[in-house]
């Protein structure tokens, strides 16, 4: 199962339940895992993504305690497809029949109960350890960024990292990329997603219409970026596509993306200590 869509119904299998998380991290550390309690609650919140084991073993203590009190609630997923058959946990059209406000209940609840501050702090961490923020411009990296301008067709490609409080571009090719406050930075909203995160039209987008770079120099219409992470798996940057005037982007269109994003992901593994 792919790691996010095991994330989600990990946190799914927490929320509807109503289980305590400090009790399922008491739970997860007695039957062998590792990570501490601000990782393992950024993992459940979707903050971050863990190795494949740890992975699994959030999952174990979970549908235990979920067996432990006889919950109707679906399982926690694990990663391989014969122990999620094997278990009855969700499978990947399942998560597609998700509604909504489903997720969008789940998203707020989590947002409300983790301790920002803690997870900001070991993400910044986990992007100084990248060793790329404030780095000179590098071929490996240019070279996906001229891709993605050549693929779709757009004004700009680039590679940005997220500072505490600047945008530092990596790579860019075009005339659209610039260091920039983070606080009006368009990929500060990417890291905050787990998707792919498509503005079609800034100008029509209420979140985005009044920002600076929109209604000023670039002018920026079109947006499409993905997350990129650092170790431990925090959003520490993204590569996204620019354009100064409106543009449709297709399903087929995002997972190109993810497939690019994936070869900067690989460059960046390269830098990790």
């Amino acid at each position: 199962m792919d790691p996010y869509l095991q994330q989600w119904f990990t946190r799914l299998a927490v929320m509807t339940s109503g289980l305590d998380l400090n009790s399922v991290w008491d739970n997860y550390t007695e039957i062998g895992g590792t990570c501490d309690i601000v990782e393992f609650k950024a993992y459940i919140h979707g903050l971050m993504q863990l190795e494949q084991f740890q992975r699994d073993m959030v999952s174990h203590a979970i549908n235990e305690m979920l067996d432990d009190k006889d919950s109707p609630v679906r399982r926690a997923a694990y990663t391989t497809d014969d122990v999620s058959l094997a278990t009855g946990v969700p499978t990947e059209s399942s998560f597609e029949s998700l509604t909504d406000p489903a997720l969008r209940r789940l998203t707020t609840t989590a947002a409300a109960l983790f301790p920002v501050n803690q997870a900001e702090s070991l993400r910044l961490q986990s992007l100084h350890r990248t060793g790329l923020m404030g780095s000179a411009p590098e071929e490996r990296f240019d070279r996906i960024t001229r891709r993605a301008q050549e693929q779709f067709g757009v004004s700009s490609a680039s590679i940005a990292l997220i500072g505490q409080h600047r945008q530092f571009i990596k790579s860019v090719t075009g005339p659209i990329g610039e260091n920039v406050p983070r606080r009006i930075s368009f990929c500060d909203q990417t890291i905050r997603s787990e998707r792919v995160m498509v503005v079609r039209d800034a100008l029509a987008d209420s979140k985005f219409r009044n920002n600076p770079l929109v209604q000023l120099k670039p002018h920026i219409r079109f947006y499409a970026g993905y997350a990129l992470r650092g170790p431990g798996g925090w959003p520490v940057g993204t590569l996204c596509i620019i354009d100064d005037r409106p543009r449709d982007f297709s399903a087929a269109d995002e997972l190109a993306l993810k497939q690019l994003a994936a070869e900067a992901q690989n460059q960046m593994e390269m830098n990790r200590s």
